[in-house]
């Protein structure tokens, strides 16, 4: 567990926090309406089946495969990787069904039903909109994996991994670009506790041996 961050990682903090902020501050300025409806634009048969594939690959099974890739490495750091599995979960599960059950998806948000573009076989949902799980495992994992390989090419693969996980959410009519900002500062609260927690569990076990 490294205490300094590396130039690279503090790159990809940066730019998804400047994402999440855009996402913010054009849903204030346009309304969350309007911006689903510009970035909801129908992509044909093949972005329908893109997305959904790379929606499905932001589930919360991802998980188990990372887990197990990421352990073989830095077995050591298992904690640390549990902990941002744990943290990322909390932190969108409770806003989600107990702060802000009530906010509705884009198809029960008023949005007539013929401007929303859906793709065929996807389940729609209509609450608990805010923040997008998917949205915070991508993001999440994506931060982690740079954190841990902080080069340049991880940056660019990684990012191009979460920002289309996030945007799959948009393009599926399943949540707002407002959601999806929530998601990514889920995550970067998520992975800055989770280290902030095992380093400061490191010196304290140190201290105590």
């Amino acid at each position: 567990m490294q205490a300094t961050f590396p130039k690279n990682f503090i790159i990809a903090i940066g730019g998804s926090l400047l994402i999440a902020f855009i996402l913010f501050g054009t849903s204030y300025l346009y309304t969350r309406e309007s911006l689903f409806l510009l970035l909801n634009a129908d992509l044909g048969k093949g972005g329908d089946m893109l997305f959904n594939i790379i929606s499905y690959l932001a589930e919360g099974w991802i998980w188990i495969p990372y887990f197990i890739l990421l352990f073989g490495w830095y077995k050591k750091d298992a904690i640390f990787i549990l902990l941002n599995f744990l943290i990322s979960t909390l932190l969108t599960q409770i806003p989600k069904n107990y702060i802000w059950e009530n906010v509705s998806r884009p198809m029960k948000s008023g949005i007539p039903q013929d401007q929303i573009h859906k793709v065929d076989g996807v389940v729609m949902h209509f609450w608990n909109s805010f923040p997008s799980g998917h949205t915070a495992t991508a993001f999440t994992i994506f931060l982690v994996t740079v954190y841990y390989f902080p080069n340049k090419w991880v940056v660019a693969m990684g990012g191009l991994y979460a920002i289309a996980c996030g945007y799959s959410r948009v393009y599926l009519a399943q949540h707002f670009p407002l959601d999806v900002a929530g998601g990514i500062m889920v995550a970067i609260f998520t992975v800055l506790i989770s280290i902030y927690i095992s380093i400061k569990t490191k010196k304290d076990v140190q201290k105590i041996i």
